[in-house]
């Protein structure tokens, strides 16, 4: 595995900027912190020429500078005009008489500033006040990993620890490894249910059957039982 492509369509300036197996040290918030754990490599005489520091997480910042108008744009333009005016001037001027050398700055720096002049206010004409402003950007990481040769990642991490770097954050005191992890309840162990029994055969045994309900009576009255079976009562 390889941080950078190889092959025919590779750029030979990234040879330097490539390991054959690299594995990672550490990621770290902010690009001194990434520094020091390399730093804190090389005073120990770890190979840190199999160190490789990457920038993850791009993103791009931009910084609204001015509003731009139809005057800013032609005075910026007349500026940088009048610069590359008197830059090429100052070329001819070297291979020309003396003499002419001062009326030659004039000329360059003049056309130069018209020339500014115009194709600045051509540009910002065609942008139609889609953009009424100047701006400066920058390509900035969110993080920064530290990646190293495989061979000496385990001795890189040792070193890391020993002085107190977490290689998870950066952030000295704190060592990698040393933070607790979640706790897990053991699992409960199902309730034991009543087995029914089972027949010679192997099949389960019918269940046996319930008792009938009994419905309760109420008990006799007395005037009842002394009434003849099956005649009424005379009255008194």
């Amino acid at each position: 595995m390889s941080m950078q492509p190889k092959g025919p369509g590779a750029r030979p300036g990234f040879a330097t900027l490539s390991l054959e197996y690299p594995l990672s040290l550490g990621v770290f918030e902010k690009y001194e912190e990434a520094q020091k754990a390399v730093d804190t490599l090389s005073d120990t005489g770890f190979p840190v020429e199999n160190c490789l520091i990457v920038g993850t997480d791009l993103k791009q910042l931009e910084r609204v500078t001015a509003r731009l108008t139809w005057g800013r744009v032609a005075l910026g333009g007349i500026l940088s005009g009048l610069w590359l005016g008197l830059f090429v001037g100052l070329i001819f001027a070297l291979f020309n008489p003396p003499a002419n050398a001062m009326s030659l700055l004039l000329s360059t720096a003049l056309v130069g500033a018209l020339f500014g002049l115009v194709w600045s206010l051509v540009g910002y004409a065609f942008t139609r006040g889609a953009r009424d402003f100047s701006s400066v950007s920058q390509v900035v990481a969110t993080r920064y990993e530290v990646f190293v040769e495989h061979k000496f990642a385990q001795q890189g991490r040792q070193i890391l620890a020993d002085a107190g770097i977490d290689v998870a954050t950066g952030l000295p005191g704190h060592t990698s490894g040393m933070h607790p992890g979640p706790v897990t309840q053991p699992p409960v162990p199902p309730a034991p249910t009543a087995s029914t029994p089972s027949t010679p055969s192997g099949s389960s045994a019918p269940a046996a059957p319930a008792p009938p309900a009994t419905v309760p009576t109420s008990p006799a009255r007395p005037e009842d039982a002394a009434a003849p079976p099956g005649g009424d009562r005379d009255p008194s």
